[in-house]
Protein backbone atom coordinates (compact mmCIF):
# COMPACT_ATOMS: atom_id res chain seq x y z
CA UNK A 1 0.00 0.00 0.00
CA UNK A 2 1.47 3.10 -1.11
CA UNK A 3 2.04 6.11 1.91
CA UNK A 4 0.05 8.77 2.22
CA UNK A 5 1.52 12.23 2.62
CA UNK A 6 -0.53 14.87 3.92
CA UNK A 7 0.07 18.94 4.38
CA UNK A 8 1.42 18.13 8.03
CA UNK A 9 3.97 15.76 6.56
CA UNK A 10 4.89 18.55 3.83
CA UNK A 11 5.09 21.07 6.44
CA UNK A 12 7.28 18.84 8.78
CA UNK A 13 9.64 18.46 5.70
CA UNK A 14 9.61 22.31 5.34
CA UNK A 15 10.91 22.77 9.04
CA UNK A 16 13.21 20.29 8.57
CA UNK A 17 14.81 21.96 5.70
CA UNK A 18 14.59 19.00 3.81
CA UNK A 19 14.84 18.22 -0.07
CA UNK A 20 11.95 16.76 -2.33
CA UNK A 21 13.56 13.40 -2.33
CA UNK A 22 12.17 12.94 0.70
CA UNK A 23 8.76 12.25 -0.75
CA UNK A 24 9.20 8.61 -2.39
CA UNK A 25 8.23 8.14 -5.36
CA UNK A 26 5.02 5.86 -4.98
CA UNK A 27 3.97 8.23 -2.28
CA UNK A 28 0.00 9.87 -2.80
CA UNK A 29 -0.27 13.37 -1.91
CA UNK A 30 -3.09 14.32 -0.37
CA UNK A 31 -4.46 17.68 -2.28
CA UNK A 32 -3.58 20.24 0.71
CA UNK A 33 0.12 18.84 0.09
CA UNK A 34 -0.02 19.03 -3.05
CA UNK A 35 -0.76 22.28 -2.91
CA UNK A 36 1.65 23.51 -0.37
CA UNK A 37 4.38 21.66 -2.20
CA UNK A 38 3.68 23.23 -5.85
CA UNK A 39 3.56 27.03 -3.69
CA UNK A 40 6.67 26.17 -1.37
CA UNK A 41 10.29 26.85 -2.46
CA UNK A 42 10.21 23.41 -1.71
CA UNK A 43 8.35 22.89 -4.54
CA UNK A 44 10.22 25.39 -6.29
CA UNK A 45 13.25 23.83 -5.91
CA UNK A 46 11.64 20.61 -7.25
CA UNK A 47 10.76 22.42 -10.88
CA UNK A 48 14.45 23.73 -11.10
CA UNK A 49 15.41 19.91 -10.68
CA UNK A 50 13.28 18.75 -12.92
CA UNK A 51 14.55 21.61 -15.15
CA UNK A 52 18.24 20.33 -15.29
CA UNK A 53 17.33 16.85 -15.86
CA UNK A 54 16.83 15.40 -12.33
CA UNK A 55 13.38 13.29 -12.44
CA UNK A 56 10.92 13.30 -9.53
CA UNK A 57 7.30 12.25 -9.20
CA UNK A 58 4.42 11.92 -6.67
CA UNK A 59 1.28 10.05 -6.94
CA UNK A 60 -2.26 12.12 -6.20
CA UNK A 61 -4.92 10.31 -5.31
CA UNK A 62 -7.87 10.04 -7.52
CA UNK A 63 -11.03 8.11 -8.42
CA UNK A 64 -9.24 5.35 -10.31
CA UNK A 65 -6.52 4.50 -7.08
CA UNK A 66 -6.90 1.25 -5.37
CA UNK A 67 -8.80 0.80 -2.71
CA UNK A 68 -6.53 0.60 0.19
CA UNK A 69 -5.38 3.76 -0.92
CA UNK A 70 -8.55 5.58 -0.91
CA UNK A 71 -9.43 3.86 2.69
CA UNK A 72 -5.59 4.83 3.33
CA UNK A 73 -6.90 8.67 2.46
CA UNK A 74 -10.30 8.83 3.61
CA UNK A 75 -8.54 8.12 7.72
CA UNK A 76 -5.99 10.83 6.94
CA UNK A 77 -5.65 13.55 9.63
CA UNK A 78 -6.49 16.07 6.97
CA UNK A 79 -9.88 14.36 6.21
CA UNK A 80 -10.91 13.93 9.76
CA UNK A 81 -10.25 17.82 10.12
CA UNK A 82 -12.69 18.09 7.08
CA UNK A 83 -15.35 15.53 8.30
CA UNK A 84 -15.32 17.70 11.54
CA UNK A 85 -15.92 20.83 9.76
CA UNK A 86 -18.43 19.68 7.74
CA UNK A 87 -20.09 18.06 11.16
CA UNK A 88 -19.94 21.58 12.97
CA UNK A 89 -21.97 23.35 10.01
CA UNK A 90 -24.52 20.62 10.14
CA UNK A 91 -24.74 21.48 13.92
CA UNK A 92 -24.87 25.25 12.88
CA UNK A 93 -27.81 24.64 10.14
CA UNK A 94 -29.86 22.26 12.71
CA UNK A 95 -29.61 24.90 15.19
CA UNK A 96 -30.84 27.52 13.56
CA UNK A 97 -33.98 25.59 12.20
CA UNK A 98 -32.25 26.03 8.55
CA UNK A 99 -32.85 21.83 8.10
CA UNK A 100 -35.60 19.26 9.79
CA UNK A 101 -35.57 16.22 10.32
CA UNK A 102 -33.01 14.35 8.22
CA UNK A 103 -32.89 17.69 5.52
CA UNK A 104 -29.78 18.79 4.19
CA UNK A 105 -26.56 18.62 2.89
CA UNK A 106 -23.01 19.56 2.43
CA UNK A 107 -20.06 18.40 0.40
CA UNK A 108 -16.41 19.40 -0.16
CA UNK A 109 -14.03 18.81 -2.94
CA UNK A 110 -11.13 16.70 -1.54
CA UNK A 111 -9.35 15.80 -5.24
CA UNK A 112 -9.77 16.33 -8.66
CA UNK A 113 -12.51 13.34 -9.09
CA UNK A 114 -13.52 12.67 -4.92
CA UNK A 115 -15.66 14.92 -2.49
CA UNK A 116 -16.66 13.81 0.73
CA UNK A 117 -20.08 14.50 1.70
CA UNK A 118 -23.05 13.80 4.46
CA UNK A 119 -24.80 10.46 4.72
CA UNK A 120 -28.51 10.13 3.82
CA UNK A 121 -31.22 9.71 6.39
CA UNK A 122 -28.69 11.24 9.47
CA UNK A 123 -29.75 14.65 11.11
CA UNK A 124 -27.66 17.21 10.51
CA UNK A 125 -27.54 18.37 14.46
CA UNK A 126 -26.35 14.67 15.35
CA UNK A 127 -23.56 13.81 12.95
CA UNK A 128 -20.02 12.42 13.38
CA UNK A 129 -17.27 12.27 11.53
CA UNK A 130 -17.95 8.64 11.33
CA UNK A 131 -20.77 8.99 9.39
CA UNK A 132 -19.77 10.86 6.53
CA UNK A 133 -18.91 9.46 2.72
CA UNK A 134 -16.77 9.67 -0.18
CA UNK A 135 -17.81 9.70 -3.69
CA UNK A 136 -16.36 10.56 -6.95
CA UNK A 137 -17.99 12.85 -9.26
CA UNK A 138 -20.60 10.51 -11.06
CA UNK A 139 -21.97 10.06 -7.63
CA UNK A 140 -20.49 6.70 -7.22
CA UNK A 141 -19.24 5.83 -3.09
CA UNK A 142 -15.93 5.08 -2.84
CA UNK A 143 -15.66 4.85 1.04
CA UNK A 144 -17.39 5.31 4.27
CA UNK A 145 -19.84 2.65 6.37
CA UNK A 146 -23.48 4.88 5.65
CA UNK A 147 -24.72 5.51 2.62
CA UNK A 148 -24.17 8.98 0.89
CA UNK A 149 -26.72 11.59 0.89
CA UNK A 150 -29.21 11.04 -2.39
CA UNK A 151 -28.82 14.61 -2.92
CA UNK A 152 -24.81 14.72 -3.52
CA UNK A 153 -25.72 14.83 -7.65
CA UNK A 154 -26.27 17.94 -7.22
CA UNK A 155 -23.25 19.06 -5.90
CA UNK A 156 -21.29 17.13 -7.75
CA UNK A 157 -22.82 19.19 -10.75
CA UNK A 158 -22.05 22.27 -9.19
CA UNK A 159 -18.65 21.12 -8.38
CA UNK A 160 -18.04 19.91 -12.54
CA UNK A 161 -19.38 23.28 -14.02
CA UNK A 162 -17.87 25.12 -11.69
CA UNK A 163 -14.16 24.70 -11.09
CA UNK A 164 -13.55 27.27 -8.22
CA UNK A 165 -16.34 25.35 -5.91
CA UNK A 166 -14.89 23.90 -3.43
CA UNK A 167 -17.58 23.32 -0.79
CA UNK A 168 -20.97 23.35 -1.56
CA UNK A 169 -24.36 23.77 1.11
CA UNK A 170 -27.60 23.47 0.88
CA UNK A 171 -30.32 23.18 3.57
CA UNK A 172 -33.92 24.84 3.69
CA UNK A 173 -33.80 28.27 5.88
CA UNK A 174 -37.70 29.59 6.26
CA UNK A 175 -37.74 32.70 4.83
CA UNK A 176 -35.52 31.91 1.80
CA UNK A 177 -37.33 29.12 0.85
CA UNK A 178 -40.52 31.42 1.37
CA UNK A 179 -39.29 33.21 -1.64
CA UNK A 180 -38.38 29.76 -3.19
CA UNK A 181 -41.61 28.53 -2.99
CA UNK A 182 -43.00 32.10 -4.40
CA UNK A 183 -41.30 32.21 -7.14
CA UNK A 184 -40.07 35.47 -6.53
CA UNK A 185 -36.68 36.57 -6.25
CA UNK A 186 -35.30 38.59 -4.00
CA UNK A 187 -34.47 42.44 -4.61
CA UNK A 188 -31.11 43.74 -4.96
CA UNK A 189 -29.74 47.14 -3.69
CA UNK A 190 -30.58 47.06 -0.10
CA UNK A 191 -28.29 45.83 2.32
CA UNK A 192 -24.33 45.99 1.51
CA UNK A 193 -23.54 42.10 3.01
CA UNK A 194 -25.56 40.28 0.66
CA UNK A 195 -24.49 42.24 -2.65
CA UNK A 196 -20.98 41.87 -1.60
CA UNK A 197 -20.99 38.03 -0.21
CA UNK A 198 -23.58 37.18 -2.72
CA UNK A 199 -25.64 38.92 -4.67
CA UNK A 200 -28.36 38.72 -7.05
CA UNK A 201 -30.02 35.14 -6.46
CA UNK A 202 -31.62 32.87 -9.15
CA UNK A 203 -34.38 30.04 -8.36
CA UNK A 204 -34.01 27.68 -10.03
CA UNK A 205 -36.57 25.56 -11.45
CA UNK A 206 -37.89 22.49 -9.25
CA UNK A 207 -37.32 19.29 -10.43
CA UNK A 208 -37.60 15.72 -7.83
CA UNK A 209 -34.48 16.05 -5.37
CA UNK A 210 -31.59 14.26 -5.74
CA UNK A 211 -32.33 13.40 -9.57
CA UNK A 212 -29.46 14.17 -12.59
CA UNK A 213 -32.03 16.90 -13.66
CA UNK A 214 -32.21 19.33 -11.18
CA UNK A 215 -28.44 19.04 -10.15
CA UNK A 216 -28.44 20.63 -14.02
CA UNK A 217 -30.90 23.55 -13.39
CA UNK A 218 -29.06 24.37 -10.20
CA UNK A 219 -25.09 23.83 -12.40
CA UNK A 220 -26.36 26.38 -15.21
CA UNK A 221 -26.69 29.43 -12.88
CA UNK A 222 -23.61 28.70 -11.10
CA UNK A 223 -20.87 30.45 -13.28
CA UNK A 224 -22.23 34.04 -12.44
CA UNK A 225 -23.86 33.04 -8.79
CA UNK A 226 -22.79 31.40 -5.76
CA UNK A 227 -25.79 31.36 -4.15
CA UNK A 228 -29.03 29.48 -5.92
CA UNK A 229 -32.71 29.32 -4.74
CA UNK A 230 -34.25 26.20 -5.62
CA UNK A 231 -38.17 26.39 -6.39
CA UNK A 232 -40.63 24.70 -3.80
CA UNK A 233 -37.44 23.27 -2.06
CA UNK A 234 -34.45 25.16 -0.23
CA UNK A 235 -31.59 26.93 -1.43
CA UNK A 236 -27.97 25.79 -2.35
CA UNK A 237 -24.18 27.72 -2.05
CA UNK A 238 -20.73 27.09 -3.04
CA UNK A 239 -17.69 28.50 -1.94
CA UNK A 240 -13.88 28.65 -4.03
CA UNK A 241 -12.41 28.92 0.33
CA UNK A 242 -14.38 26.19 2.60
CA UNK A 243 -17.24 25.01 4.16
CA UNK A 244 -17.97 27.22 6.62
CA UNK A 245 -18.23 30.16 4.00
CA UNK A 246 -20.55 27.79 1.97
CA UNK A 247 -22.70 28.16 5.44
CA UNK A 248 -21.95 31.59 5.72
CA UNK A 249 -23.86 32.68 2.88
CA UNK A 250 -26.85 30.59 4.16
CA UNK A 251 -26.88 32.83 6.99
CA UNK A 252 -26.27 35.82 5.35
CA UNK A 253 -29.23 35.12 2.89
CA UNK A 254 -32.00 33.82 5.36
CA UNK A 255 -31.08 36.96 7.35
CA UNK A 256 -31.81 39.54 4.16
CA UNK A 257 -35.16 37.61 2.80
CA UNK A 258 -36.34 37.71 7.00
CA UNK A 259 -35.21 41.54 6.81
CA UNK A 260 -37.21 42.43 3.36
CA UNK A 261 -40.11 40.66 4.58
CA UNK A 262 -40.60 42.40 7.79
CA UNK A 263 -39.72 45.53 5.95
CA UNK A 264 -42.71 45.17 3.54
CA UNK A 265 -44.94 45.07 6.16
CA UNK A 266 -44.47 48.42 7.42
CA UNK A 267 -46.32 50.52 5.10
CA UNK A 268 -43.86 52.23 3.60
CA UNK A 269 -41.33 51.72 0.01
CA UNK A 270 -38.29 50.19 0.96
CA UNK A 271 -35.42 52.29 0.40
CA UNK A 272 -32.69 51.57 -1.98
CA UNK A 273 -28.86 52.04 -2.56
CA UNK A 274 -28.21 53.99 -5.89
CA UNK A 275 -26.16 52.52 -8.59
CA UNK A 276 -23.29 54.77 -7.41
CA UNK A 277 -23.18 53.29 -4.15
CA UNK A 278 -23.73 49.38 -5.18
CA UNK A 279 -20.81 49.99 -7.56
CA UNK A 280 -18.55 50.82 -4.91
CA UNK A 281 -19.50 47.62 -3.23
CA UNK A 282 -19.15 45.41 -6.14
CA UNK A 283 -15.38 46.78 -6.63
CA UNK A 284 -15.13 45.53 -3.27
CA UNK A 285 -16.78 42.00 -4.69
CA UNK A 286 -14.57 41.69 -7.51
CA UNK A 287 -10.93 42.03 -5.58
CA UNK A 288 -13.01 39.20 -3.18
CA UNK A 289 -12.89 36.96 -6.36
CA UNK A 290 -16.54 36.69 -5.94
CA UNK A 291 -18.46 36.55 -9.32
CA UNK A 292 -21.47 38.47 -9.82
CA UNK A 293 -23.14 39.12 -13.21
CA UNK A 294 -23.77 42.74 -12.95
CA UNK A 295 -19.69 43.52 -13.46
CA UNK A 296 -19.47 45.55 -16.47
CA UNK A 297 -23.12 46.79 -16.25
CA UNK A 298 -24.08 50.40 -16.93
CA UNK A 299 -24.99 51.86 -13.44
CA UNK A 300 -28.53 52.15 -14.98
CA UNK A 301 -28.52 48.77 -15.22
CA UNK A 302 -27.50 47.71 -11.84
CA UNK A 303 -30.67 47.89 -9.74
CA UNK A 304 -33.54 46.52 -11.41
CA UNK A 305 -36.54 45.69 -9.33
CA UNK A 306 -38.82 45.52 -11.75
CA UNK A 307 -40.22 42.13 -10.92
CA UNK A 308 -39.87 41.73 -7.40
CA UNK A 309 -43.06 41.43 -5.82
CA UNK A 310 -42.94 42.75 -1.48
CA UNK A 311 -46.71 40.94 -1.08
CA UNK A 312 -49.32 42.64 0.44
CA UNK A 313 -48.39 45.53 2.96
CA UNK A 314 -50.16 46.60 6.16
CA UNK A 315 -51.46 50.31 5.35
CA UNK A 316 -55.34 51.67 6.14
CA UNK A 317 -55.87 54.17 3.73
CA UNK A 318 -56.07 57.62 5.49
CA UNK A 319 -59.71 59.33 5.38
CA UNK A 320 -57.90 62.12 3.29
CA UNK A 321 -57.10 59.21 1.15
CA UNK A 322 -60.69 57.71 1.42
CA UNK A 323 -62.31 61.11 0.83
CA UNK A 324 -60.60 62.17 -2.13
CA UNK A 325 -61.37 58.65 -4.22
CA UNK A 326 -63.16 58.82 -6.77
CA UNK A 327 -66.70 58.03 -6.70
CA UNK A 328 -68.79 56.00 -8.42
CA UNK A 329 -72.37 57.27 -8.49
CA UNK A 330 -74.35 54.26 -10.38
CA UNK A 331 -72.70 51.85 -7.64
CA UNK A 332 -73.95 54.46 -4.82
CA UNK A 333 -77.40 55.11 -6.13
CA UNK A 334 -77.72 51.28 -6.43
CA UNK A 335 -76.52 50.47 -3.03
CA UNK A 336 -78.89 53.04 -1.41
CA UNK A 337 -82.24 51.46 -3.31
CA UNK A 338 -81.28 48.04 -1.77
CA UNK A 339 -80.23 49.04 1.29
CA UNK A 340 -84.14 51.25 1.30
CA UNK A 341 -86.00 47.77 0.18
CA UNK A 342 -84.19 45.81 3.21
CA UNK A 343 -85.51 48.28 5.58
CA UNK A 344 -88.89 48.77 3.95
CA UNK A 345 -89.00 44.85 4.43
CA UNK A 346 -87.71 44.15 8.03
CA UNK A 347 -90.50 47.86 9.22
CA UNK A 348 -93.33 45.31 8.02
CA UNK A 349 -92.32 42.81 10.14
Amino acid sequence: MKKIISVKDVEALLRQGKSTEAITVDAILTPSARDLLKSSEFGKAASARTATGASHSSGSISANSSQSDLDSFFHTEEMESLKEQICDVGRRMWQRAYVDGNGGNIAIRVADDLALCTPTLVSKGFMKPSDLCMVDLDGNQKAGKKKRTSEILMHLEIMKRQPKAKATAHCHPPHATAYAVAGVEPPTCMIPEIEVFIGKVPIAPYRTPGTPEMGKLVADLVDKHNTVLMGNHGAVSWSHLTVEDAYFKMEILEAYCRTIWVASQLGTPLKTMNPEQLKDLLNIKQTLGIPDPRFGLKECELCDNEEWRPGVMCAVPSKEEEASAPRDEHVESTVRAITDQVMAQLSTK
